[in-house]
């Protein structure tokens, strides 16, 4: 059985998040969604509030599983015996990027491969920031996020986050 660590913010998850873990999933026995509770960012949504956000987002996923980690991502991706790690690239700078992070997670983890995968093209432009940005100034979201996450979303606004 290939289990797989897909880990990120994911502050908050988005369709092109939901999209790559899908194809993941079809792809590999087991795929863990890692929620990194600790990033050097301000965030939106609390650790235990991304997780369920994803949790309500994969429910229909068997073979999908969400959990909190912090501390090194290769180290998370050893304690559930992943074979790699999945990640996303929506353009050649975020490939370039994650190039320096395959290289850093081998010297720390030799055993452990890292799976790019393109995102979806229409999703490419589509990130956590971005729908931030437009919900703060108060935009539709709706196209970007599934209903539970823009509801969510709506809420902390409205509440002065």
């Amino acid at each position: 059985m290939v289990t797989v660590l897909y880990n990120g913010t994911f502050d908050p998850v988005t369709k092109g998040h939901e999209d790559l873990v899908c194809r993941a999933s079809e792809l590999f026995d087991k795929v863990v969604v890692g929620v990194f509770d600790t990033p050097a960012k301000s965030l939106l949504f609390t650790t235990e509030e991304r997780v369920q956000l994803f949790t309500q987002s994969t429910e229909k996923l068997s073979n999908v599983e969400i959990k909190p980690y912090t501390g090194l991502s290769v180290d998370f991706a050893a304690s559930i015996n992943a074979k790699a790690i999945v990640r996303g690239v929506r353009s050649i700078t975020d490939a370039d990027y994650e190039a320096t992070m395959v290289m850093m997670n081998r010297k720390l983890q030799p055993n452990l491969d890292t799976v790019l995968l393109y995102t979806s093209l229409e999703y490419q432009f589509v990130s956590s920031t971005l729908i931030k940005e437009v919900a703060k100034y108060k935009g539709d979201v709706s196209e970007f996020v599934s209903e539970h996450v823009a509801n969510a979303i709506k809420m902390k606004y409205a509440n002065g986050s």
